[in-house]
């Protein structure tokens, strides 16, 4: 298994990533987030790599309390035995190394739509948009995602600042994520600041974004990368 010592991006539309799991731990503090990284580390290694698990990467929330944890897998099928046999024993490793962390479960997902730019910089900021539907409905979580790519596709002034989006469909169909890629935390903060609305554009098809109903809970958090683990050193 390879422990990145310069942690690296994942390549999220990637061949052969069939699913996604994502979790959030509360930790409290920076120090923690570190501490957390470094019993996650200690956690897996020695351990058999999980089968059809591709890679995992962890995110520091820029608030200072959280960690993300996003992981890529092969397939369905290896990532609930992984969640069912090991993931119950690895979490027990962590816990005692940060006290009073609060994990969050894991969330199956497959990506649905991407928007990136090919020749942009390495991103520096992560900004991860959650929302939650009020009943599981696979056609109203799309709808959701193709009506916030109608109003990418009607600004007309876009933040240079944005690098990427890309739209995940939980599995359970009650939740959609987004996993955006930012030059800077600043750059996305500046982007919301100049739409006044709470979106990263100004056109008026934003409002159907954030009137999007059975909607129940809509957020977002910003990170930055921590760590990364593969199996084999990636190209």
């Amino acid at each position: 298994m390879n422990f990145a010592t310069t942690p690296q991006w994942p390549v999220i539309a990637r061949a052969g990533a069939g699913l996604v799991s994502v979790s959030e731990a509360k930790v409290g503090t920076v120090p923690w987030q570190h501490a957390f990284a470094e019993a996650f580390r200690s956690a897996w290694e020695g351990e058999e790599w999980p089968r059809g698990l591709i890679s995992v990467t962890l995110f520091a929330g820029t608030a200072g309390d959280t960690v993300l944890t996003y992981e890529q897998w092969k397939h369905e099928e290896s990532y609930r035995g992984f969640a069912r046999e090991l993931l119950p024993a690895r979490r027990e490793k962590v816990a005692p190394a940060v006290p009073g962390v609060q994990p969050a479960p894991h969330v199956a997902y497959r990506l649905y739509r991407e928007r990136h730019w090919e020749d942009g910089p390495e991103p520096e900021c992560l900004v991860v948009m959650r929302i939650e539907l009020d009943a599981s409905d696979v056609d109203r979580q799309a709808r959701w995602v193709n009506t916030v790519f109608d109003a990418l596709d009607g600004e007309p002034g876009l933040s240079a600042g944005g690098l990427s989006g890309y739209f995940h469909l939980s599995i359970d169909g009650k939740h959609v994520l987004n996993y955006a890629e930012w030059t800077s935390e600043q750059a996305h903060r500046e982007a919301l600041e100049a739409a006044g609305q709470g979106t990263v554009g100004e056109g008026e098809r934003w409002l159907a974004v954030r009137n999007f109903p059975r909607v129940v809970a809509s957020a977002f958090r910003r990170y930055r990368l921590l760590a990364s683990y593969a199996q084999e050193k990636r190209a």
